[in-house]
């Protein structure tokens, strides 16, 4: 990238080889400065000779560079050279150098074992329990400055993972056995820091028992995690391999799991072990995978899966997400483990994986390794089966996409403590020599730098011609800006307040008060300018006297827009390139129907009805409402075939008319049928009449009902009339009755007095 800046001119070109040249008069009359930056070739073959031309050299320079160790020798070891290294790039320009690496004979190895301590790995841990002269004597084999630890872990001590009854917190095993030893219910505890003891590890190992939870998956994701970030607990030394071992039989509970006991706080990646045990187990989630696989990375910490055959696939998965891991399927009680650690460890150790950290942005890196056993990668180098001692480079290239200054960033190998730190910066700007004193080629009103004239105050202009006077710069500037803010629409230099205009790429010069038109940019037919029947102005092609068409592409020709009555179009289009084109709604290919057009049966229906029978909205002004759209002859019979209009008027009547469209868009000529269809006048006698005779009839009614009700009215008080008679009868007899027998009564009586005595 080169930038060349006066008062007059502000470029920035971007090129990936090039070069600018120096050289007073270079550019010639119109031509814009960044001509003078172009390839070498071309500028000289322009004239420019070679002492004229500047070329910013890229640079790379190694700021340490310590040798490669051949094997550990209880000093910090050195795998990767160099270690930093400052580059010097042209933006686009790639530039390549070597990384070395070797592995070191003897490099310290740290191994975590952590186990899952679920009822279900029982057998598993009694075999654990032996593990330790063979395991020491396997990691031996590997280095003499091997050290091992030990951590444990089940699941979070709530529910649903966890039975939180308190008698099966504090023994969660299996009851039908009784006698056997079980731990209090945990989510993960460190048992044992680094050591290189094989009797501290058998111990702490033995005094360890099965513990057990609820569901099938494990809390192993906050196991690790713990293990990771808790270096000075754990023990990890500065300069090992470090490897966690995961032996387990069951799946894995991830970030949102916890949701299911309540637990929404995210895990965050910190340590939060006190007294050898994970205090926040039941207050954050499960880290996620790619949270471990980032701690992992940062720590350069390899795990080692070692599972149940009925678990691989699963842990496969989350291998394939963890750079620099492994899987190997246990036995059924664990009794392969040293050897699957064996191989694990060969196969992480002997596969090289370089990639980089903290990429700035607009930066590339790509690797290519030289070794024996490459493997393709898009993003990182990696090398396989490389053996102890064994050394191997890996052809780094870095490309800067823009300008910048001391970025930086690193290079390391996957699992390993060595870096290489690059220091990036870019060359974008020449290293001109400015002339001090004011320069003939610049009216002796300003200095010369890199063949350009920089002006002094009070003047402007590609070679300081102008004085500006008791204008500012900015005002003059001003005046060569359009509505957008360009200056001379980046084609032209402002010069007084005038565009004076460049070439263009053919020879051409831009023209218009601000630069704005060209004539190498119309529109081409048959990669023709102006399909070569025309001329290119300002962007828009001016045609030759018989071609027409954006591109001059056509002939002028009206065969294919002719109608059958001699009409272009029929007169609503317009033809072009010999082919109408239409109005609003109406069709190709000449115009002729309108689908999208209202129904003119309606539209001129008040124009027929003026027209035919001098009535309806238009009355008074009819001809001149109507005259000009609508020819109009009433007829007892039609004599065209055109659609048949059936409407009512304004006075209620049924009209029949014919429209036939003619030349042109509001354009008829109708027929309208003499007779029209009305309705009969009404009959005022008959209405009268009618009108009396229903004002009698109701009368009528209305009496008949009051006599109805009347007489209704009646029977209700005789029916009630007679009910009092017959009461009034019943009485009398009723008292008449009771005097009968009061006479019987008394003659009784007198007759049994006497016949008593």
């Amino acid at each position: 990238v080169l930038y060349t800046n006066s008062l007059s001119v502000d470029v920035v070109i971007f090129f990936h080889v090039f070069c600018i040249a120096f050289t007073q008069n270079f550019t010639k009359a119109g031509e814009q400065e960044a001509a003078r930056c172009d390839t070498k070739a071309q500028l000289k073959a322009r004239g420019c000779g070679e002492e004229e031309i500047i070329s910013p050299n890229i640079s790379i320079k190694p700021e340490k560079n310590v040798s490669l160790s051949k094997s550990f020798n209880q000093q910090e070891p050195v795998q990767l050279s160099p270690q930093e290294i400052s580059l010097k790039v042209r933006p686009g320009l790639p530039i390549t150098f070597n990384v070395s690496f070797k592995r070191v004979e003897g490099y310290p190895v740290d191994l975590y074992y952590l186990m899952d301590l679920s009822y279900s790995m029982k057998d598993d841990l009694a075999n654990v329990k032996k593990l330790g002269e063979s395991l020491f004597q396997a990691l031996k084999e590997i280095t003499e400055h091997a050290q091992i630890g030990f951590g444990a872990f089940v699941d979070k001590t709530v529910l649903p993972y966890t039975n939180t009854n308190k008698e099966k917190l504090l023994k969660p095993c299996d009851e039908e056995e009784a006698d056997q030893q079980c731990q209090a219910a945990f989510g993960y505890r460190h048992v044992l820091s680094m050591t290189p003891s094989e009797k501290e590890f058998r111990n702490k190992v033995k005094d360890q028992y099965i513990s057990g939870n609820l569901d099938s998956p494990e809390g192993s994701l906050d196991a690790m995690m713990q293990a990771a970030v808790c270096g000075d607990k754990i023990g990890w030394r500065n300069s090992s391999t470090r490897l966690i071992v995961l032996t387990t039989d069951a799946g894995f509970h991830m970030a949102g799991d916890g949701k299911l006991a309540g637990i929404l706080e995210p895990n965050d990646e910190q340590c939060h072990m006190e007294g050898n045990l994970y205090i926040k187990s039941s207050e954050m989630d499960y880290p996620s995978v790619g949270q471990l696989a980032a701690q992992f990375k940062k720590h350069n910490i390899q795990p080692i899966f070692a599972v149940t055959n009925n678990m691989e696939a699963v842990y496969q998965q989350l291998s394939n997400m963890i750079p620099k891991s492994e899987v190997g399927v246990l036995s059924s009680d664990s009794g392969n483990i040293v050897q699957l650690i064996k191989d694990a460890y060969n196969r992480l150790s002997s596969k090289v994986t370089v990639t980089h950290d903290n990429l700035p942005d607009d930066v590339s890196v790509v690797y290519k390794p030289i070794c024996k056993h490459p493997q393709p990668s898009d993003n990182e180098g990696i090398c396989d089966n490389v053996s102890v001692g064994e050394e191997i480079s890996f052809e780094v290239t870095v490309t800067a996409r823009s300008c910048m200054e001391r970025k930086s960033f690193t290079i390391r190998p996957l699992g390993i403590k060595d870096t290489l730190t690059v220091t990036l910066s870019t060359n974008c700007e020449c290293e001109c020599e400015v002339d001090e004193t004011n320069h003939v080629h610049c009216r002796e009103k300003g200095r010369v730098s890199c063949g350009i004239c920089r002006c002094n105050d009070g003047y402007v202009g590609q070679f300081c011609e102008c004085a500006i006077g008791d204008k500012d710069e900015r005002s003059l500037r001003a005046s060569c800006q359009r509505q957008n803010g360009t200056e001379c629409e980046n084609r032209g230099d402002c010069v007084c307040g005038r565009c004076q205009c460049h070439r263009t790429e053919q020879g051409s010069y831009f023209h218009g008060d601000f630069c704005e038109c060209d004539d190498e940019n119309c529109e081409r037919f048959q990669n023709k300018l102006c399909g070569g029947n025309g001329k290119c102005n300002c962007g828009t092609c001016e045609c030759n006297k018989d071609y027409e068409g954006s591109a001059c592409q056509c002939k002028k020709s009206l065969e294919g827009c002719r109608t059958l009555n001699g009409s272009e179009c029929f007169g609503r289009g317009t033809c072009k390139c010999n082919r109408c084109e239409c109005k609003e709604g109406y069709q190709r290919p000449r115009c002729e129907t309108c689908l999208g057009c209202p129904d003119p049966c309606l539209t001129k229906l008040n124009c027929i009805e003026c027209l035919g029978f001098q009535s309806g909205p238009f009355e008074k002004n009819c001809s001149e409402a109507c005259g000009k759209s609508i020819f109009a002859t009433v007829v007892d019979q039609f004599t065209f075939s055109d659609k048949l209009c059936h409407l009512k008027d304004s006075q209620s009547c049924w009209v029949d008319f014919k429209l036939k469209q003619l030349v042109g868009e509001d354009n008829y000529k109708a027929e309208i049928l003499k007779q029209r269809d009305c309705p009969k006048p009404p009959d005022i006698t008959a209405i009268i009449g009618g009108s009396i005779a229903g004002v009698a009839l109701i009368g009528l009614l209305i009496l008949m009902l009051i006599k109805l009700l009347i007489h209704l009215n009646d029977l209700k008080e005789f029916k009630k009339f007679e009910n009092e008679k017959k009461k009034s009868r019943w009485a009398e007899v009723r008292y008449r009755g009771s005097h009968h027998s009061q006479h019987a009564q008394q003659a009784q009586d007198f007759f049994m007095f006497y016949s008593t005595t």
